[in-house]
């Protein structure tokens, strides 16, 4: 009996110092898993949006050597009715409004600063847009029906098997995917988990193997879609996403601070989210759309590029463009269009108004029913009253 005591001791020892080992060599993954299922926790969200790159692994990108682009000040305004309780209400941080290019109106609210880089969520999805754009005017990716799989072969047997670039560019895949923040299984959530483990997020692109419709058919929002962009880019250029989005539209834009984009464990760039920009640097890139790609004496993003990515392209008149929110009665409000992040994140755009407003959030009731109905009424009232 003692001996049996004795090797169940060493037994248990030895199984203590193993978990313990592996606890310190996991302890990052551990701490990115536990910082995922607190990320959006009421008392943490605020600070985590302004602090991203120490929850999750990251790279820096150059802003590049050049000047700040001006952003000039120009007569302030005094926001519409209503403004100060929808920014209570839906936990705006900072909001940032250009009219003919000045600064009209810029604040910050629950103890974030103009200085802090802002995680764009789905916002970033614009970003690879424009990227993608200058790519295919410059003959690196000159067909939109190409297939995915042309250059990404490692999609080949998954659901983008047979998915154009198109498709995916108007989230049309067909792949079947749950988006849902508040399920802790969904799709979104899972691929959440990989970020956090150091898992790969081209290999959980290639493991999604069903479709809810045939590539093409009907949109589906699934943000999965914009990282197969990136794979595309990627396969095009031969390196990741990001390099080409750094020397293409960051370092032109003059922008304040380098961004930081978010990776997952083998270095690859969240680019359906994961990019960190100061709030007015999210504008200086909305004012860069509405001049239709030019900026600062040179053009950008092709016009062409621009009215295309901006305007409705989705099958059945969804209102979507190529990584654009385009709302489907944009004729009536000056031709408006955005780029939209979860939890409140905006680039809006509104060309009969001259206007572009950036808005940083951490509205954990973004999904309450008429939630994006109500921010957009706002935005175009902001927009329409300059």
């Amino acid at each position: 009996m003692r001996r049996f005591l004795r090797w169940t001791l060493r037994i248990l020892a030895v199984l203590v110092i193993v978990v313990a080992g592996l606890a310190i060599w996991k302890r990052q993954e551990i701490a990115r898993l536990w910082a995922v299922n607190h990320l959006f926790d009421a008392d943490r969200i605020t600070a985590n949006f302004s602090d991203m790159p120490a929850l999750f692994r990251s790279r820096v990108l150059d802003r590049g050597a050049g000047p700040v682009a001006p952003l000039p000040e120009g007569a302030q305004i005094t926001l519409p009715a209503g403004a100060q309780d929808w920014i209570d209400r839906r936990w705006v941080t900072g909001l940032v409004v250009l009219h003919d290019g000045k600064r009209v109106f810029e604040d910050y609210y629950r103890d974030t600063k103009p200085d802090d880089e802002r995680i764009s969520w789905s916002v970033a999805k614009s970003f690879l847009s424009a990227t993608f754009g200058i790519l295919h005017d410059n003959g690196t990716i000159p067909d939109l029906d190409a297939q995915v799989t042309q250059y990404a072969p490692a999609l080949k047997g998954s659901a983008y098997d047979g998915a154009s670039i198109r498709d995916v560019l108007t989230m049309s895949s067909g792949v079947a995917f749950n988006e849902d923040y508040l399920d802790y299984n969904s799709d979104i959530n899972r691929m959440g988990r990989v970020l956090a483990l150091g898992g790969s997020m081209n290999d959980f692109a290639a493991s999604l193997k069903m479709r809810a419709a045939n590539p093409g058919a009907r949109m589906h929002y699934v943000s999965i879609d914009t990282h197969v962009l990136g794979m595309v880019i990627a396969g095009a250029t031969g390196a990741d996403p990001a390099v080409a989005m750094d020397d293409l539209i960051i370092k032109p834009l003059g922008l304040e601070a380098s961004p930081v984009m978010l990776t997952d464990g083998e270095g690859t760039s969240f680019v359906l989210g994961g990019l960190n920009l100061r709030t007015r640097d999210y504008a200086r890139f909305g004012q860069m759309f509405l001049q239709d790609g030019q900026w600062q004496g040179h053009q950008i993003v092709p016009a062409d590029w621009v009215a295309a990515s901006t305007s409705l392209q989705a099958p059945g008149g969804a209102g979507y463009g190529f990584q654009w929110w385009v709302p489907t009665d944009t004729a009536q409000h000056g031709g408006d269009y955005f780029a939209h992040g979860i939890y409140g994140q905006y680039i809006y755009i509104n060309p009969a108004h001259n206007a572009v407003i950036a808005v940083n959030s951490a509205d954990r009731g973004f999904k309450g029913d008429g939630v994006d109905a109500e921010n957009l009424a706002m935005l175009r009232r902001i927009a329409e009253a300059l």
